[in-house]
């Protein structure tokens, strides 16, 4: 597994006492890099599928969702030993699921080792574990795997979220820093893995939703490090988490439907989904912003860290909220990098923000405040008014 992390230099702003921190990012993916490009025609040959129509509409899909590269796990050996995997109606979730909990543990240890070392302490300094993933199913869960991997004390107290879907990296967020705040002088390890091999299948006239996701999604994981009172000079925090919110909205649950069944996870994701995001946006930033005593008129000096769960997610906020072209420019280059992946993207949206951060010219009208922001399941607004500390 590839793994990478941030640089953390320049930092000026100060922590509130007793408020969480983003301490460190990581990141970490499989070898597998696709081209977008390329896409297409691989996924057909893969499938042994011909439809003219079909080929059609992904590579008109391709070009609209705007990733142009993304990770993953699924290979040419990996067909090779489970041709299964791409016949319509054979039972596979065993093998599946071999797969993808094997995979998602690397990947998991990967990124918790670049952030770890990024942190700047020993590995023993954790206390504390979150693990999110909607990519596996067993028991004992991931998250006793990755704190063998990683050497993590048996005393680590560790928790899981399982199938939260896009928003899961920032529900994640929002414990982790309940649980920082709740233990002094506590490090809690966030760690999210996915795959998309889980929900790998071939092209299918009944199904043609299937190829939006054979568009958009790609596997990766990601792991942040976060905690109260940065030590002086050991630590250096990145984001402030001041107040995190979760919401969900009533009746909306099948706009979001995923079902693991013998053939992997099936998902759904209603036409409609886009417009009930924007419908419902600005009550929820307002609740949040209101803390810090800002107003719409403040949209444009804040940083916006989204989940992008697609072009026409981050376009119908943008014209929502009446937001500047380039305040979504994180969300946008984290697709375009990595497509939607799922609970991880949000680690990535956030090391695109600090590199915008630091492009900013001295003296422009932005202040430290912003909000990290993700939907999932639910459907479940995920929210967190936040301070950038690298500005």
């Amino acid at each position: 597994m590839g793994s990478e992390q941030i640089g953390q230099g320049g930092l000026t702003s100060k922590a509130s006492p007793g408020k969480a921190t983003i301490l460190a990012l990581g990141k970490a993916f499989p070898h597998q890099l696709v081209m977008q490009e390329f896409l297409v025609d691989g996924y057909f040959k893969n499938t042994n599928c011909d439809d003219p129509e079909l080929k059609q509409k992904l590579t008109r899909l391709c070009k609209t969702t705007t990733v142009k590269t993304r990770y993953v796990v699924m290979s040419d050996e990996i067909l090779n030993k489970y041709p299964e995997l791409a016949i319509e109606g054979i039972p596979t979730i065993k093998q599946r699921l071999d797969i993808c909990n094997d995979a998602v543990t690397q990947m998991a240890i990967g990124a918790s080792r670049a952030c770890i070392k990024k942190w700047g302490r020993s590995v023993s300094d954790i206390t504390h574990m979150v693990y999110v993933s909607s990519s596996e199913a067993r028991l004992p869960g991931g998250d006793l795997y990755l704190a063998g991997g990683l050497g993590l004390s048996p005393e680590t107290q560790r928790v899981m979220l399982y199938f939260s879907g896009c928003s899961g990296g920032v529900a994640g967020l929002r414990v982790a820093k309940d649980i920082a705040e709740n233990n002094p002088g506590s490090r809690v390890l966030l760690a999210t893995s996915e795959t998309t091999i889980i929900g790998f299948k071939p092209p299918s006239v009944d199904r043609p939703y299937d190829l939006v996701g054979v568009a958009l999604f790609g596997d990766g994981a990601g792991a942040m490090v976060i905690g109260t009172n940065p030590v002086p000079v050991t630590e250096s925090p990145l984001f402030e988490l001041h107040t995190a919110i979760q919401n969900f909205l009533p009746n909306t649950e099948k706009a979001i439907d995923g079902r693991l069944t013998e053939e992997g996870i099936s998902f759904k994701l209603a036409r409609e989904l886009p417009q009930i995001i924007e419908d419902n946006i600005e009550g929820f930033c307002h609740k949040l912003i209101g803390v810090a005593g800002l107003t719409d008129k403040d949209y444009n000096k804040m940083f916006w860290a989204v989940h992008p769960g697609g072009p026409a997610i981050l376009n119908r906020m943008e014209k929502r909220l009446d937001l500047l072209p380039d305040k979504l420019n994180a969300s946008r280059r984290a697709l375009m990098d990595y497509g939607n992946a799922s609970s991880n993207t949000i680690v990535y949206v956030l090391e695109y923000m600090i590199e915008e951060s630091r492009k900013m010219k001295a003296g422009a009208a932005n202040c430290d405040w912003g909000l990290i922001l993700a939907f999932g399941p639910g459907i479940t607004f995920e929210g967190i008014l936040a301070r950038n500390l690298t500005i």
